[in-house]
């Protein structure tokens, strides 16, 4: 597995133009160190607002050039192993979130970690579900922030990506070109204070390029099933769009005619929130496991 890629090596924004810190083989394993989404500056509770310097928010340690991936190509990005620090941190105020209207100063929180859950107060301890906020490939066009998601990744804030989750993202520059940064303890669907409990960490990723098939956005299967994972202006357009994604991808795997795919989409398949607070919000559409194992379906192979 060799070194692992330092969280110094760190980019703002994915981009086509950004210079590879690594070329690694398709089929390699490498560990990724992160920053948190912060870039480590909250120290403190008594962290004031105007000692952050926000042009440094939301890093991806990266970018990775993966030989062999050139556009129209599929990137699969199995996470392997992921460990946390041992503190995290949180923070919201005016502006952010969706009750940054009702919040009259900026406030951070350090959270300790201790035995598997994060310490919230002296009365509450929460269970983790360590997951990766910003991952992503560089996007087909101008620069995108690391802070907003898109078809290409990005900051899609998914707890489901997670240890044991492999991704898949479709290919747009030559080498992929894959980041990844913004650690979490905990989070909830939505992300609504516009935190997780963010932490630094690392990552240990095996990044595989798949030949002869495409995507529109990224895709999750992990053990439970597989989700469609979709970011748009609004919440409406990112459901619909990741249903009708889910749907296309399955469609040519079984013999049934749309009508009775669909109504078993309907009956069986999950339309939930991955987060409401960045630039672009993201939804997925999620279908469990045994439906793809009663058609056979071998998604990616």
């Amino acid at each position: 597995m060799g070194e692992a890629l330092a969280c110094k090596d760190a980019i703002y924004a994915f981009s086509k133009e950004n210079k590879p810190v690594k070329s690694v083989a398709s089929g390699s394993t490498i560990k990724i160190e992160t920053y948190d989404c912060f870039q480590n500056q909250i120290r403190s509770n008594d962290t004031e607002i105007n000692s952050i310097n926000w042009d440094k928010i939301n890093p991806a340690t990266g970018p990775i050039y993966v030989e062999t991936a050139q556009p129209g190509d599929i990137l699969s990005v199995k996470i392997e192993k992921m460990e946390l620090k041992n503190e995290g941190v949180m923070a919201t105020g005016p502006d952010l979130g969706v009750m940054g209207h009702r919040l009259e100063k900026f406030e951070a929180k350090m959270i300790p970690i201790r035995d598997g859950k994060a310490i919230f107060n002296e009365r509450l301890q929460i269970p983790l579900n360590p997951m990766i906020g910003v991952i992503g490939v560089a996007p087909a066009g101008e620069p995108v922030s690391c802070g907003t998601p898109g078809e290409h990744g990005g900051n899609m804030d998914t707890k489901l990506i997670t240890e044991g989750a492999t991704l898949y993202f479709p290919v747009f520059a030559e080498g992929a070109l894959f980041a990844l940064g913004d650690l979490h303890a905990a989070m909830g669907d939505g992300e609504v204070g516009v935190s997780g409990i963010e932490i630094a960490g690392e990552v240990t990723v095996t990044l595989t390029v798949i030949k002869g098939q495409s995507l529109k956005h990224p895709v999750l299967i992990s053990e439970e099933g597989v989700a469609t994972i979709v970011s748009a202006a609004t919440l409406d357009e990112a459901a619909k769009t990741s249903v009708e994604e889910m749907i296309d991808l399955l469609l040519p795997k079984t013999d049934l005619p749309l009508s009775q795919l669909t109504m078993l989409m309907s009956a069986v398949g999950q339309t939930q929130i991955s987060q409401i607070v960045d630039p672009l919000v993201t939804a997925r559409f999620f279908v469990p496991k045994y439906v793809l194992d009663a058609y056979d379906i071998k998604l990616f192979d």
